[in-house]
C-alpha cells in the first residue's frame, strides 16, 4: 500500500475505474453499474486508489432507499469495490472501505449495507445479524449492514429498496 494515495474520482479518472472494475470482476458488469448510478445522479462517495500515478482500486457508496415504519433512514449501499488483480491483498481495498466509510459519515449516512464476501466485510463492523433487520432483496451472511448511527434500526425491521441501475426485480416492496 505504500505510496498508494486515495482520493474521490475525478471525470478524467472513469476509463481506468471502468478498466479496474472489469478486470477485478471479470466482466462488465460492475462498471455498467458505476455508469449507471453516476449517470443517475446517486453517488455519495466515489474514490479511487492511486498508485505510480494509475488508478489502481476504486470503491463507490450510493444512495440505497431503506425506510422503516414511514421514516427514511439515509442508507448507502456499498457496491462495487474493486483492486486490479495485480494490486489485492495488498491493504489497498481496506483502506478504500474505510476513506468510503469516512466520507459516508461526513455526508450524514445512518447506515451502510452491502453485499459482499462474509469473510472480509465484517472486519469493518458489518454485520449479518444486523442485516436480518432489513427486508431487502438478498439474504444470507452475504448481505451485512454497518449502523453508522448508533440503534439507526434498534428493534425495528426496515424496508431496503436498490436503485433501478442495480437491475434487481423490486416488485412486492423489495
Amino acid at each position: 500500500m505504500t505510496g498508494t494515495a486515495i482520493r474521490p474520482e475525478r471525470p478524467v479518472d472513469w476509463p481506468a475505474i471502468r478498466a479496474v472494475n472489469s478486470a477485478a470482476f471479470g466482466s462488465d458488469e460492475e462498471a455498467d453499474l458505476v455508469d449507471a448510478l453516476r449517470a443517475d445522479g446517486l453517488v455519495i462517495a466515489s474514490l479511487v486508489a492511486v498508485a505510480d500515478g494509475k488508478v489502481v482500486g476504486h470503491i463507490l457508496f450510493s444512495d440505497l432507499d431503506v425506510r422503516s415504519d414511514g421514516r427514511i433512514i439515509r442508507s448507502a449501499a456499498l457496491a462495487p469495490m474493486a483492486v486490479l488483480p495485480a494490486r489485492q491483498r495488498g491493504g489497498i481495498g481496506s483502506t478504500l472501505v474505510r476513506a468510503g466509510l469516512d466520507a459516508c459519515r461526513a455526508a450524514d449516512i445512518d447506515l451502510v449495507v452491502v453485499l459482499g464476501h462474509p469473510d472480509y466485510y465484517p472486519r469493518f463492523s458489518f454485520s449479518a445479524e444486523l442485516a436480518k433487520h432489513l427486508r431487502a432483496p438478498f439474504s444470507g451472511p452475504a448481505l451485512m449492514a454497518l449502523a453508522l448511527t448508533p440503534d439507526v434500526l434498534a428493534d425495528a425491521t426496515a424496508d431496503v429498496r436498490y436503485p433501478d441501475a442495480f437491475g434487481i426485480d423490486t416488485k412486492d416492496g423489495k
